[in-house]
């Protein structure tokens, strides 16, 4: 445990940014999940309007810098390939 009074509060400061990053990735995987079970059902309109919601926490996650962008693209577009191909 640090004894410099900035460093304790750097400690607490990260602790409580690793929780919230934490907590938003995982509803990014939790909406990226929905969309890839839905379109394995077969179910395109309820994976297209998944899709919707994954896209926009995808963005939200990038735009915290809780995601790189280029992360956040390549699985936007993974996602939408998924949907595209429900027959």
């Amino acid at each position: 445990m640090p004894n410099i009074k900035s460093q304790i509060k750097r400690v607490e400061t990260n602790e409580a940014a690793r929780q919230k990053n934490a907590s938003e990735k995982a509803a990014v995987r939790t909406a990226m999940k929905k969309v890839e079970t839905l379109a394995a059902e077969g179910k395109k309109e309820e994976a297209a309007a998944a899709l919707k919601a994954a896209i926009s926490a995808l963005d939200k996650a990038a735009q915290a810098g809780v995601i790189p962008a280029n992360n956040a693209d390549r699985k936007k577009a993974h996602l939408q390939r998924v949907v595209a191909e429900i027959k």
